[in-house]
């Protein structure tokens, strides 16, 4: 029997939509038949009854009839295929319509298959309902789907589904939701669709003539949806409110403020009091649709990150050689660096604040599997225990000097934290002025909390920020762009060359290195990114040197070049040190160096994720929490890919007895 499997095979169709039942209905009735002399094989068409050759394309279409006559029960008397659609002289023909009840020659729902990609398919689809007038239309390609009620001829609204020959339009658009609902209803898992590329496709289409700071806007949607979702998921009984449920744009326009002013008092800090959406009503009402049927809480932060770093790198984020790191570096740091209970810890250019948050969720695991509670998901709408808030409030802290970042990290780390977080608004390097900004007033009132703790970390006798008593540092500090200011070199003995002389510009990550070993206590650990010139260089030798004389070396990983693309093709690797200490590590002259190289890319060469395939079928294999899973080799991912190079760390640190895998 030929499996729909060999006919997808290096294309853009698939069919991961589809039931079990529709697919073997569609491969029982393929048969093979000679074409110009070649086996090719056939269907006979649900509709046309009559046999159709199997491409690709057509077998979408199989499976997408069969769902519409079995799972949305539309009689096939209704179902048209390649309906003529007139422009001017031209006619162009539908994949699949189903017609209008009660007027038999009018398009109802349109259905487009042709074009595999949706911004494609979007613009036919858009096309074929504005020339007909049809109020819905559909977009797949077996592997995602995007449904759309045409509002007016500029403005389709996402909806959630079509409706069945038994619902009006009205009862998909006024159903209302609770947190389960949207569960077995997410997009991402159901449909493979990501935050990212439904924010870009708003871009495109909605904020790109809103005239608004997009960043921004979609802040202000994504913070008062993780409000909804966090309330509807602590009670069942509650209906989410970030939805469009029928309600005219301008009313839907004041529910959603009225969220998210709900939200700004939940979570103080990230917005001012006055601060308001300024989207239109139709802009936000597109928005809304597009974004309401998407679940940001989940094990991962994967989901919010990635549309954050779309929309940061958007911003500004570039310009600096400010980067956020993936998920699954920051992963293989936190499994290396092993962060505990009792530990305090820093992440000094935190973007969005990746390494704080995975090591809040490493430890939080470990407390509750210590008192025999269930793990539960780490990004969660869940209450804490006492000792998982402590540790959040007391032990972890991150600065950035980039103002929209830290309110993104500090968005993450509120929600993370149970509402707990000390993430500053403060330049890491230029310690000097520390003095000066924290006695701003509007600063204050944000940070102060944070800030206290911080100072309190101070050695005895030191109140000049210059250092700090931290057991873990964690980051990936900018490369680009090098500091030219005195008053900042001068404060740092790498502010010096190799002779010893001052110098006028030093790379920013070689000041980072100094600055982050000034913020541990003796015995120590860090985890930093650094290009990859830094450790090979022979004009860096005197910086390697410096490292040398404060640290035992622990392991050296060389990251793959397409890390850290789209944004930059700079090769990295990421050093792993502990400060000598004569309890936690006694100096050595001589010991061995973990080195590991990572051999695959993760992503391709555009800056694209690559995914692991289910060996079996050739699908993307999905997690426990229905996510995909990047093909990488920094360690295993929950048993189901191979042990990396994380597991063969652990191995050689507890071989070598480090302090911080006893």
């Amino acid at each position: 029997m030929m499996k729909l499997n060999d006919i997808f095979k290096n294309t853009s169709y698939d069919y991961t939509l589809f039931s079990e039942e529709a697919i073997s209905a569609i491969e029982s009735a393929v048969f093979m038949k000679l074409a110009r002399n070649v086996e090719t094989p056939y269907i006979k068409c649900l509709v046309r009854e009559k046999d159709i050759k199997l491409t690709p394309e057509e077998a979408v279409r199989q499976l997408y009839i069969y769902k519409l006559l079995h799972e949305y029960e539309y009689p096939l008397n209704r179902i048209q295929l390649e309906t003529p659609i007139h422009f001017g002289r031209e006619i162009k023909r539908a994949d699949i319509t189903i017609m209008d009840k009660d007027r038999p020659t009018v398009p109802y729902i349109i259905v487009e298959l042709k074009k595999p990609k949706l911004t494609d398919g979007k613009e036919q689809l858009k096309s074929y309902c504005n020339a007909t007038g049809a109020p819905i239309g559909v977009w797949t390609n077996g592997e995602q789907i995007s449904c759309y009620n045409r509002k007016d001829p500029n403005f389709f609204e996402e909806i959630s589904d079509i409706p069945k020959s038994t619902q009006k339009l009205s009862d998909i658009i006024s159903e209302k939701f609770t947190y389960e609902d949207l569960k077995h209803k997410d997009k991402i898992s159901t449909q493979r669709k990501s935050l990212r590329s439904l924010i870009k496709e708003m871009e495109d289409e909605v904020l790109a003539s809103a005239g608004v700071d997009s960043f921004e806007e979609i802040f202000k949607l994504i913070f008062a949806k993780l409000y909804d979702e966090l309330i509807c998921a602590n009670d069942s009984t509650k209906y989410l409110r970030f939805r469009n449920n029928g309600n005219t744009d301008y009313e839907l326009k004041v529910k959603i403020q009225e969220l998210f002013d709900d939200a700004k008092k939940k979570w103080e800090g990230i917005f001012t009091e006055e601060s308001k959406i300024l989207l239109s009503p139709s802009h936000l009402a597109v928005c809304v649709s597009s974004l309401q049927d998407i679940k940001l809480f989940n094990n991962n932060l994967d989901v919010v990150d990635d549309a954050f770093e779309y929309l940061m790198s958007k911003a500004q984020k570039g310009e600096k050689g400010q980067y956020f790191t993936p998920r699954y570096v920051i992963d293989m740091c936190v499994k290396m660096m092993n962060p505990r209970a009792c530990d305090k810890i820093i992440d000094t250019a935190c973007g969005s604040s990746g390494f704080t948050v995975h090591s809040i969720f490493k430890v939080w695991r470990d407390i509750r599997r210590e008192k025999g509670l269930p793990e539960g998901d780490g990004f969660t709408a869940a209450e804490r225990i006492s000792e998982e808030s402590d540790f959040v409030r007391d032990n972890v802290f991150a600065i950035d000097f980039d103002e929209k970042t830290v309110r993104v990290a500090r968005t993450l780390n509120l929600i993370a934290g149970d509402g707990q977080t000390n993430v500053l608004h403060l330049n890491t390097l230029d310690y000097s002025r520390w003095d000066e900004v924290t006695k701003q007033e509007d600063w204050i009132d944000t940070y102060n909390e944070g800030f206290k703790k911080l100072k309190k970390l101070q050695p005895k006798g030191s109140s000049d920020f210059s250092k700090f008593n931290f057991d873990l540092v964690m980051a990936n500090p900018p490369f680009a762009g090098d500091i030219k200011e005195n008053t900042i070199i001068s404060r740092y003995e790498l502010g010096k060359n190799s002779s010893g002389k001052w110098q006028n510009k030093v790379g920013r990550d070689v000041l980072f290195i100094e600055r982050n070993l000034n913020f541990l206590k003796p015995g120590g650990r860090m985890a930093i990114v650094l290009p990859q010139g830094r450790l090979n260089n022979s004009s860096d030798k005197y910086i390697r040197d410096f490292i040398a004389e404060r640290c035992r070396i622990l392991a050296v990983v060389g990251l793959h070049g397409n890390v850290f693309k789209p944004h930059t093709g700079t090769k990295t690797s990421v050093l792993f040190v502990q400060k000598w200490d004569d309890e936690l590590c006694p100096k050595k002259d001589d010991y061995p160096i973990f080195f590991a190289t990572m051999q695959k890319p993760s992503k391709d060469n555009s800056g694209d994720k690559i995914y692991v395939k289910d060996p079996a079928t050739g699908d993307n294999l999905l997690d426990s929490h229905g996510h995909l899973i990047v093909d990488h080799d920094l360690y295993n991912h929950d048993g189901l890919t191979q042990d990396g190079i994380a597991e063969a760390f652990i191995e050689f640190a507890k071989k070598e007895h480090l302090s911080f895998f006893h």
